[in-house]
């Protein structure tokens, strides 16, 4: 068998999250990452979208195992849907496997923790055909690592997420030995992080965001709330160091932070000084000026609670004059107008802002500067730009051009692209495509929710629904009763009682239209119906609502059952008329014998008026 190699994008190119690669070595497929990505306003009512599990589904008996770089969302999110159905052995550092079960336990009740496996950047897996091994990387998250498939046509380098910080602490900081070790060996691939490719200067230091934190709560008077990502433990503990350096406590709110803190300080990621956290019920005995209220969550919630706060509807907050919100994240472009919406909103409510990433640059993600010198350091033989947008993908490639990579050794990809290697010609090519399309997750469905659903729910939501009823006698060719129609979201019903008139005479001419027919059909009447009644409301609203027609059928059967069920009783009763006599033989003798008798009463009463007239 002739050794086969392939580099196969399944998310997480030309957009921003979702991150899913696979390397397959021969019959034996390494997954990197398994994450999802949160919907933007056109995926109406979608929660999150994860890689096509179509993947699994042809590919999954050949995954070896699924290897994470860190423990964010968009590394470890989609694990829950995989591990419904596939058991697919998973491997991390010891916290990013800790955030992966708790991501894996709010969706699936029963959890496989055999499935689970613990490494460290000192770990080399060997497999039948390939070998695995890690590398020390600096993210906002501790224990983040990079990943390197050692297959034998040569190594294939995953950076997950990461940049350069010197000053970063130990546990934060890249292994610059392990990756000049790497590029000793010789790297045939090179898949780097370019969500921040475009970006020029430098990112601050972590000491000097530390620094600009603890000098913002210095000069803060009232309250602090701080939003910000519950995974993002880096900026978890400058917030906390802070709050202990001015003296005050910490209240922790919002999905999954209390799992999470709690993890991370138990293994020991976190440095938490006793009496530093609170319980909700010490709130009203701190003072507003001692109290620091950390909200976190997942991407958008921490904004939908803080507006929550402003606008007196959260459980537990009520934002007033004095407070300061500190947003203690950069937003991406994708948030950037819900931010400016929620400080406007706390503004209003009496509150100040205060934005990290207006006042100093810093991300978790390697600068421009950041990924020529991992591409000078490890001088890859080709290089596959991921994890990010399509303009910073192509912002790779340019930087990668200046350091002397030719431009042919990069290659732009998108979803569900494949790049085999032809070990005679020693080249990559692009092979035939791999399932890469989006899966839709809207409440506890998978996929069930596609483009056709959308399409709808985006119609609904510009020009609203058009519900018409009717019942009708197909085999009489009549209809039975008068149609109802109705709305929502198309027009105030009340206001426009003559197009809703006029309404019902359309959908009359459009059934007396299908009678007419010699052979009567249900799939033609509705598509009539929604046809002359789309035709009719655009030409009077120049609105295109959905057009939904109910036909209900007088049940024949039924109505024959009935009558036959009458006549039998009719039949039934005829043929006993003994009854029938029997009970009439029974009262009209008590009626004769009383018409012959007369009542004894009424005997008494005539005998009465004789005597008086005598």
């Amino acid at each position: 068998m002739s050794d086969k190699l392939k580099i196969m994008v399944l998310g997480g190119v030309r957009e921003q999250g979702k991150n899913m690669f696979a390397v397959q070595v021969n019959d034996e497929i390494f997954v990197l990452d398994a994450g999802l990505k949160y919907p933007d306003s056109s995926l109406f009512g979608i929660d999150v979208v994860i890689p096509d599990m179509e993947f699994f589904k042809q590919y999954g008996d050949q995954v070896v195992g699924i290897f994470l770089t860190h423990g964010h969302a968009d590394s470890i999110g989609a694990l829950p849907y995989i591990l419904r159905d596939w058991d697919i052995p998973v491997f991390g550092s010891k916290l990013t496997i800790e955030l992966a079960k708790i991501d894996v336990q709010r969706e699936n009740k029963r959890r496989n923790n055999q499935l689970f496996n613990v490494i460290d950047a000192d770990t080399e897996i060997d497999f039948k055909n390939a070998s695995v091994s890690f590398f020390h990387t600096t993210h906002s998250v501790p224990d983040s690592l990079g990943i390197v498939i050692h297959a034998p046509q040569g190594q294939i380098v995953y950076t997950g997420d990461f940049k350069f910080d010197p000053s970063a602490r130990p546990a934060y900081r890249t292994d610059m030995a392990r990756l000049a070790e790497i590029a000793g060996n010789g790297v045939l691939a090179l898949l780097p992080d370019s969500s921040n490719a475009e970006v020029v200067l430098p990112n601050a230091s972590e000491n000097e965001v530390g620094t600009y934190i603890t000098n913002v709560f210095r000069n803060a008077k009232g309250r602090i709330i701080v939003a910000g990502k519950a995974s993002n433990l880096n900026r978890v503990q400058q917030v906390f160091n802070a709050a202990a350096a001015t003296g005050r406590r910490v209240l922790l709110t919002g999905r999954d932070v209390a799992k999470i803190v709690h993890t991370a300080m138990k293994l020991g990621y976190l440095e938490v000084p006793d009496g530093l956290l609170m319980k909700a019920k010490e709130l009203k005995d701190v003072p507003d000026e001692k109290t620091v209220i950390l909200e976190t969550g997942r991407m958008g919630e921490p904004l939908q609670s803080l507006q929550k706060m402003a606008n007196n509807r959260h459980r537990m907050i009520t934002i007033h004059e004095g407070d300061l919100v500190f947003i203690a994240t950069t937003p991406s472009h994708a948030v950037e107008t819900t931010v400016a919406i929620t400080s406007d909103m706390v503004y209003r409510a009496g509150g100040t802002v205060i934005e990290l990433g207006r006042n100093m640059h810093t991300s978790g993600h390697a600068t421009g500067r950041d990924l020529q010198t991992l591409i000078d350091l490890l001088k890859p033989r080709i290089l596959v730009p991921v994890i990010g947008d399509y303009r910073l993908l192509e912002a790779v490639k340019d930087l990668a051009v200046e350091t002397g990579m030719d431009p042919d050794d990069v290659y732009i990809t998108q979803n569900g692209d494949c790049l085999e290697y032809d070990t005679k010609r020693g080249q990559f090519f692009r092979g035939d495509a791999v399932p890469g399309e989006d899966t839709m997750i809207d409440g506890s469905g998978v996929g069930d929710v596609g483009n056709i659903v959308l399409r709808d729910r985006e119609v609904l939501s510009d020009d609203g629904i058009f519900i018409a009823v009717v019942t009708i006698d197909r085999k009489k060719k009549k209809i039975v009763s008068e149609p109802q129609v109705t709305s929502r979201g198309f027009v105030y019903i009340n206001a426009n009682h003559k197009l809703m008139n006029d309404s019902i005479q359309v959908i009359k001419d459009a059934i007396q239209a299908n009678f007419e027919h010699k052979k009567f059909d249900w799939t033609e009447l509705k598509q009539d119906m929604r046809s002359s009644l789309g035709k009719f409301l655009y030409k009077q609203t120049n609105r295109r609502p959905v057009v939904l027609p109910v036909v209900m059928e007088v049940n024949q059967n039924r109505h024959r059952a009935m009558q036959k069920k009458a006549e039998d009783a009719a039949e039934g009763n005829k043929e006993k008329p003994v009854k029938k006599n029997n009970r009439k033989k029974q009262t009209r003798p008590a009626n004769k014998s009383a018409k012959g008798k007369k009542p004894v009463n009424k005997n008494k009463k005539k005998d009465s008026k004789a005597d008086d007239k005598r």
